[in-house]
């Protein structure tokens, strides 16, 4: 009955919190986050994950797919089209280091990658390009004829 009158009257209104409730949600976020932070390296926790990076262009005739490839050999790379869609997948390889290393950064990191680019309109899977010069892939993808812009004229 008591509690009851002092939530009555109450000058805040109904559904007052006190700011210490507040405080213990950050320092229970806080928690978590050092939780999440202790279970990961920093590299891992803060890591985008995608790799390649890569950027999808278009002009009249054309995409353009350029991927970011550092130290990747040709016979590395593994491209295929199916339908609309562009598979870029491979394998990064870094040599070994000698058993007695002792690291003080790693962040090179190695092993296989898989990329799928979905096109946004029918291409020419025949007429596809692809070449690597200074870790740059770039995939010329033309488009489909029914793709293409029609210039319409009116008579």
């Amino acid at each position: 009955m008591l509690w009851r009158r002092l939530e009555d009257n109450n000058p805040f209104g109904r559904g007052w919190r006190s700011p210490f409730s507040e405080l213990e949600n950050m320092r229970r976020d806080m928690e978590r986050l050092s939780d999440l932070m202790q279970r990961r390296s920093p590299f891992q926790a803060f890591r985008s994950g995608v790799f390649p990076a890569l950027n999808l262009t278009e002009d009249k005739d054309n995409y353009y797919v350029r991927a970011e490839l550092p130290g990747i050999a040709n016979a590395d790379l593994d491209i295929q089209m199916t339908g609309n869609g562009l598979s870029i997948s491979g394998e990064r390889k870094i040599p070994a280091e000698d058993g007695n290393v002792k690291y003080h950064r790693r962040e090179r990191e190695s092993g296989k990658f898989s990329r799928i680019i979905n096109l946004p309109k029918d291409v020419d899977s025949e007429k596809v390009e692809a070449k690597l010069t200074d870790g740059l892939l770039t995939i010329k993808v033309p488009k489909a004829e029914t793709a293409k812009p029609r210039q319409i004229t009116v008579g």
